[in-house]
């Protein structure tokens, strides 16, 4: 999930679920409405290829400025991907992949400040960004001569509306630019925490695995040299299993793991502090926080860097 932005490409006060919601915390189906309802099964796992692209949805770019580097954010209609007109997201229907969250251009701003440090390289590194939306930290990846950049989404659809189509523009237009004339290897997979570990192609093995995962060959030795989240830590619930994911997924020993979230979640109780608390709790990783944003556009933000201890 990524950071909302205005037409003008400020962002606007923060605003996860559907504010016309009758609930009066501003959340939409779902959530503070009466007993809590069990989710309906998550959609099937499955690779997207670019070929899938969605051609029944109209798709515009615009520019956005992150601290001199310019990248292009797509814009689709929600009403017209998933008929929802003013909802954010509905927890296990739509996760919000479609808007652009604060947490995105963040991470963004971070990647590049870490590289400018000498703190960060991407330059032939395998590089999974989970809950990716319109795919900007991917993005800068691939811009910076990452060697795979695998784009994950709870919706198929996101990603053959949005991500898939912002991917392309963005890269034809900064290809001149770019010193790497070997594209990175880009792919999109739709499927919630719980599976993604079953179609990603880098995942650690476990003793119950083998080295097939739906008919593919599945490299389980090396994993993901850089995992990127933007705003994935709102659901208490989820928190968990997106935790084990990472796990399964990150290169040991060197591996690292950027996160972009807001603090707190106010309302829904999740937010960066209690995913690293899960984090400090379980002791393989060492978290470090990197940066904090008190811009007045949303309550405190904040970037943090897992690793192995």
């Amino acid at each position: 999930m990524e950071a909302n932005t205005s037409a003008t490409g400020r962002p606007d006060p923060f605003r996860l679920f559907d504010e016309k919601s009758q609930s009066g915390f501003g959340f939409g189906s779902g959530f503070l409405d009466g007993p809590e309802k069990p989710l309906p099964p998550p959609p099937p796992s499955v690779e997207v290829l670019p070929s899938q692209v969605s051609l029944n949805v109209e798709f515009n770019v615009e520019p956005i400025d992150l601290d001199g580097l310019t990248l292009l954010k797509g814009r689709v209609s929600t009403k017209e991907v998933f008929g929802l007109s003013n909802s954010d997201l509905i927890p296990g229907k739509y996760e919000g992949g479609l808007k652009l969250w604060e947490g995105s251009l963040d991470l963004v701003k971070t990647l590049s400040s870490e590289m400018q440090s000498g703190k960060l390289s991407l330059t032939g590194k395998r590089v999974l960004e989970l809950g990716c939306g319109h795919g900007l930290p991917g993005i800068f990846a691939c811009l910076k001569g990452a060697q795979a950049v695998h784009f994950q989404d709870f919706n198929a659809e996101v990603l053959q509306c949005l991500t898939i189509p912002n991917v392309n523009a963005n890269i034809q237009q900064n290809l001149s630019a770019t010193d790497d004339n070997n594209s990175a290897e880009v792919r999109f997979f739709a499927s919630d925490w719980n599976e993604a570990h079953l179609i990603l192609p880098h995942v650690h093995a476990d003793d119950d695995d083998d080295d097939t995962k739906n008919g593919q060959t599945v490299d389980q030795a090396a994993g993901y040299d850089i995992i990127l989240m933007a705003e994935t830590v709102y659901s208490v619930s989820t928190l968990p299993s997106l935790y084990k994911l990472i796990k399964k997924c990150l290169c040991s020993p060197h591996g690292i793991v950027y996160l972009a979230a807001k603090k707190h979640y106010f309302g829904v109780g999740g937010g960066s502090r209690r995913f690293i608390s899960i984090v400090e709790k379980d002791g393989v990783l060492a978290a470090s926080l990197v940066s904090e944003v008190t811009d007045g556009s949303s309550n405190v933000r904040e970037v943090w860097k897992l690793h192995f201890r």
